[in-house]
């Protein structure tokens, strides 16, 4: 079972962004370079693994997930593992998927509080718990993304562009 904890405003002993991407590659043996590349999931999954040995199927996540439906498979394999030892945290998957800064900042951080709070130092080789599986990193979040659209008129494109349509 899971030692819980929580996040409150006054909290002040988070980590900066840089320092938080500096624990997570160190850890996980990860290549991130943004907050907005854990929208995939895959790092908590393998934190997931670090923490409580078994937890977490890892031949089951998507450490190259580059779509929205594989973030969502991975956030899925973790809230079972928080169900499973007991973690009282809703995920805020909607908002996490999405690859906004600020969601998953405040996920992460929370994330790390988790960690400290049940990290007991055990070793743990990250590559060869993921049996070797590569991690690329989820390709910069909100990048414009053609939408699939129907027939055109020849009068109009559509583009998506993190969730702001614009219509020429």
């Amino acid at each position: 079972m899971a030692v819980n904890v929580y996040s409150t405003s006054v909290t002040g002993d988070n980590l900066s962004r840089h320092d938080m991407l500096s624990w997570i590659n160190e850890s996980v043996q990860m290549n991130y370079s943004k907050i907005e590349q854990l929208c995939s999931g895959a790092a908590y999954c393998q934190f997931m693994d670090m923490l409580f040995p078994g937890c977490i199927p890892l031949k089951k996540v998507k450490f190259q997930a580059k779509l929205e439906t594989e973030f969502l498979h991975n956030f899925k394999l973790l809230q079972t593992s928080f169900k499973k030892i007991q973690v009282e945290k809703i995920i805020p998957v909607d908002k996490l998927i999405k690859g906004k800064f600020q969601d998953n900042f405040e996920f992460v951080q929370w994330f790390k509080k988790l960690f400290d709070a049940n990290y007991d130092g055990r070793d743990y080789d990250p590559v060869s718990a993921r049996q070797g599986q590569d991690t690329a990193p989820t390709p910069n979040p909100g990048q414009v993304v053609p939408k699939p659209r129907k027939p055109s008129t020849g009068e109009e494109d559509t583009f998506i562009i993190s969730n702001i349509l614009i219509v020429f």
